[in-house]
């Protein structure tokens, strides 16, 4: 088993979408190992993405992501990081596969309703980014 990183974003939580999504990534097969519900601020928002600071969208993305309440969890299943994008589908919900998270619940491509680790290294440090070792069930 392996486990990555999803947060379900400000437009989703706001739109009463929290639920529903937890339940569809429930229902593809995840385990969920941790889970909060949080505020970022600024400093972290930015800090989380920081591999982006120098794409145009930066801005935007730290200012969505600190307009309300995120749910990030830790999410458990074989080959958890490819599974999860697949379940959420692509960026833009125009483009995303029928009954993915993403084109089921999200706005727009920017209001894309939930983020998902792109690598196993991105994981393991957007894990740690949210969640202290003991918060973690069953996850190193």
């Amino acid at each position: 088993m392996s486990h990555t990183l999803a947060i379900i974003k400000p437009d989703a939580v706001a739109s009463g979408h929290a639920g529903k999504i937890l339940a569809h990534l429930e229902d593809a097969g995840f385990t969920v190992r941790a889970l909060r519900m949080t505020r970022l601020d600024q400093t972290q928002a930015g800090a989380f993405y920081e591999v982006h600071r120098d794409r145009p969208f930066y801005g935007e993305l730290v200012e969505f992501m600190t307009s309300g309440p995120v749910v990030p969890m830790v999410l458990e299943a074989e080959n958890a990081v490819p599974k999860l994008r697949e379940v959420i589908g692509a960026t833009d919900p125009a483009e995303a596969a029928e009954g993915t998270v993403r084109k089921l619940y999200a706005e727009s491509k920017g209001r894309n309703a939930i983020h998902a680790s792109d690598s196993d290294e991105n994981a393991a440090q957007e894990i740690s980014f949210f969640f202290s070792r003991h918060e973690r069930l069953g996850v190193g």
